[in-house]
């Protein structure tokens, strides 16, 4: 069933890449397009949050049982049917005539990425027997999710250049149909398992947690905030959460199982991959923003600006998964996380006192970055039982989208509660300027005064979220420097046992 010959393999690798590299653009390619999609389609703070939100929350709640679902139904079939739902909603996100359709489409992007994303790996695992193949394929698959977030900012930026901001959703098409009639050509085998159990109802509670938890962050960025709304959220996102870790004790085959996170390296890879993803995710939000709307920079060149991030961490990423059995868990994921920290402080200084600097922090901080998340899938994958593999792989990818979901939550909350809380207008200035930088260069109509107050505003938000992006590295890297204190240099970082 799984043999194949080596052309059709590496065809099927660049199949399923290409739908990988789709999934992690989208989350990254609205970052430069947002300005100009804001300005377009009228919508507020929180809607342009929400149109860049709705995407890895959706994603995060399915994620967790899309896998089982694609070993129950077939995971060519799981792939070819999230390959037509991503398609179907990538014309919609394109041609969207509001906000709210917007958001909408996005979400249902999500559920075609959610189906995509684990049969994407599963089908590698499958048809790559031999161990170094597999092992070269798994590498690939890895490191395109830096490569999608370093492409993200640039595509959008140069679609930007020359087309409307639908273009950036519109790009999804032609790669969905050529990569569908390349799974035609190579038929990979479905091969359903009809005795898996897929529970629809626990995805449905972790989303509905996930909702109430953003719904109360943005909330709480607003001037003023409404309690009786944060409340609601809250409790809305306690009870799903509460049902949904009463559920999987009572399973026998549970989505989650909670003793796999007192494996020490295990919590420690899953900090580390949604901190990283936390600190990448914000730091491109607010830097594309920054620049566009402060700075003036094009769409394209707040793109390349913010692809370094990404273009830094694959030197290190790529060294860290070859030197890993030397130097040990502990130094490549608490060291790198600590460089990171490091790295945020410098490009801080760099934004006070110059644009070069603030580049070498950016490289610094990937530098640092890639290290970490190139060893935090070994510790995840590498330290579960053989049985819980397929769980240990959702809980992966849950965890990068987690990072991204609470990075554009919590940040550009932050971000929006900072600026109305600090901003001086000038007499006479429209109240619109004060809800954020998008309306304050509308409302200005040239007005240099204002732009001033809302450029100097939009600087101290943006340093005080940096600041955060900071200092949430540095707690991680104490965190796990805790978790892995044994992992050290010739200490064995993957513990294949049954406990």
């Amino acid at each position: 069933m799984s043999t194949m010959t080596k052309r059709r393999r590496w065809s099927l690798l660049v199949t399923v890449g290409a739908g990988l590299l789709l999934i992690t653009l989208d989350n990254s390619i609205l970052y430069t397009a947002l300005p100009t999609l804001t300005e377009d389609l009228q919508a507020s703070s929180t809607q342009s949050l929400w149109i860049i939100n709705a995407y890895p929350l959706v994603m995060a709640g399915l994620l967790l049982g899309s896998g089982t679902l694609g070993d129950r139904i077939g995971h060519t079939r799981m792939f070819v049917v999230g390959l037509v739902i991503f398609g179907l909603a990538s014309l919609l996100a394109a041609l969207a005539p509001s906000p709210e359709v917007l958001i909408g489409a996005r979400a249902v992007l999500a559920v075609g990425a959610a189906a995509m994303m684990p049969a994407t790996l599963a089908l590698i695992r499958t048809y790559f027997t031999v161990e170094r193949e597999r092992n070269f394929a798994i590498a690939i698959w890895g490191s395109l999710s830096v490569v999608g977030a370093a492409l993200g900012p640039i595509l959008g930026g140069t679609l930007l250049e020359n087309f409307w901001w639908g273009s950036v959703f519109l790009v999804n098409v032609p790669v969905v149909a050529l990569a569908l009639v390349a799974t035609w050509l190579i038929r990979p085998a479905n091969d359903p398992d009809p005795s898996k159990r897929w529970d629809a109802v626990s995805s449905i509670l972790v989303m509905i947690g996930l909702v109430g938890t953003v719904v109360a962050i943005k909330e709480i960025g607003h001037a003023p905030p409404s309690v009786a709304t944060i409340v609601v959220a809250l409790l809305v996102a306690a009870i799903g959460f509460w049902l949904f870790v009463r559920r999987q004790r009572r399973l026998e085959n549970p989505l989650l199982e909670f003793s796999i996170f007192l494996n020490p390296a295990f919590s420690a890879g899953v900090l580390a991959a949604a901190c990283a993803m936390f600190a990448i995710g914000g730091i491109q939000l607010v830097t594309t923003q920054r620049f566009q709307q402060v700075v003036g920079f094009s769409p394209l060149e707040a793109g390349l600006l913010v692809a370094v991030i990404a273009v830094g961490s694959l030197p290190t990423a790529l060294l860290g998964g070859a030197f890993l059995h030397r130097v040990g868990l502990l130094a490549l994921i608490t060291g790198g996380l600590a460089v990171a920290t490091g790295g945020v402080v410098v490009t801080v200084v760099g934004f006070q006192s110059s644009f070069g600097v603030l580049v070498l922090g950016l490289l610094v901080t990937s530098a640092g970055l890639g290290a970490a998340m190139s060893v935090a899938s070994t510790a995840i994958i590498g330290n579960v039982p053989v049985r819980r593999a397929g769980m240990a792989a959702s809980l992966e990818e849950v965890s990068y989208e987690f990072g991204s979901l609470i990075a554009v939550s919590v940040l550009g909350s932050l971000l929006t509660a900072i600026y109305t809380a600090s901003v001086v207008l000038p007499n006479g200035a429209p109240a619109a300027a004060g809800d954020g930088i998008a309306e304050a260069l509308e409302a200005a109509q040239g007005d240099a005064a204002i732009i001033q107050a809302a450029s100097t505003a939009f600087d101290s938000a943006y340093l005080v979220v940096m600041l955060v992006v900071a200092g949430v590295l540095a707690a991680a890297a104490v965190i796990t420097g805790v978790l892995l204190r044994r992992y050290l240099p010739g200490t064995q970082s993957q513990l294949h046992s049954e406990h």
